[in-house]
């Protein structure tokens, strides 16, 4: 069974205190055959205790030794992660042009300027408005821009709904959804299967099955697999529960990117 884990992050990205190079150890520790680096560049985020301005210089230099070290060993790649803000197109469009980028990921951390994961997200709202603006401020972060090859853990906002009741009901937002995962399909584009949601306690990855079923349903078959590990013990977690998954999904093929183009590999 080959495992990738196209989705990391390292100290380049505010939120991590993990040297890429420990990361690479970790990947080969637990056999997987390609990793990618996707570290955050979250332009014009609001938070005060975190900046995710990604020193991108050093970032690709720090990949490029890593990749000439290893070559035989595993297969490194140069990703980001790109937090999307429906201001922030033409940006990122510069932006993503600058650097001979492997793989770029797409994802909502905000809305109307505010994250999710922090708790006063949340005070006087209603989970389910919330979630519901949440994927619509999500589609108009792709009408507005479209330069990345997979959109990140789509329903990422489940990950923090306070009240305990965080499972994502199709049923109750599949128009918005169904939008979404058309829009991507039509553009040529893929979404992941984020293993992350398995550290938060949801039981199952980001986006839920139900999400993965739909996009398979409508004809998506662009999907890369990523733990979203920040330290190395997440490294290339739950890549046999995502493979397992995605076939009952009907997926056949999972993928991988090299120079922004995909490879398509039989699960």
């Amino acid at each position: 069974m080959l495992k990738a884990d196209f989705h990391l992050h390292s100290s380049f990205s505010g939120d991590s205190d993990t040297a890429p190079a420990q990361i690479v150890h970790a990947a080969l520790q637990r056999g997987l055959c390609a990793i990618c680096f996707t570290d955050h560049y979250d332009a014009d985020y609001p938070c005060e205790n975190v900046c995710f301005e990604l020193d991108t210089e050093a970032y690709y230099s720090q990949i490029s030794e890593l990749q000439s070290a290893y070559t035989g060993k595993t297969v490194i790649r140069f990703g980001v992660e790109l937090g999307l803000q429906p201001h922030l197109g033409a940006l990122y469009r510069s932006y993503v042009k600058q650097y001979p980028f492997d793989f770029v990921i797409g994802s909502t951390h905000l809305v109307d300027g505010m994250d999710p994961y922090y708790p006063s997200f949340w005070d006087g709202c209603r989970p389910e408005t919330v979630i519901r603006k949440f994927l619509e401020v999500t589609l108009e972060n792709i009408r507005n821009f479209d330069e990345f090859d997979v959109y990140g853990h789509l329903d990422y906002i489940i990950r923090y709904v306070p009240d305990g009741n965080r499972h994502f009901s199709y049923k109750t937002y599949g128009d918005v959804t169904d939008e979404i995962l058309k829009l991507l399909i039509s553009r040529g584009k893929g979404i992941e299967v984020n293993t992350g949601g398995y550290k938060s306690g949801l039981g199952c990855p980001n986006p839920c099955p139900e999400i993965l079923r739909r996009y398979r349903e409508l004809g998506g078959e662009i999907i890369t697999m990523g733990s979203d590990a920040h330290t190395p013990e997440f490294t290339g977690s739950h890549m046999q529960e995502a493979q397992e998954i995605l076939r009952l999904c009907g997926f056949r093929y999972f993928t991988l990117f090299q120079e922004r183009k995909p490879e398509f590999v039989p699960l």
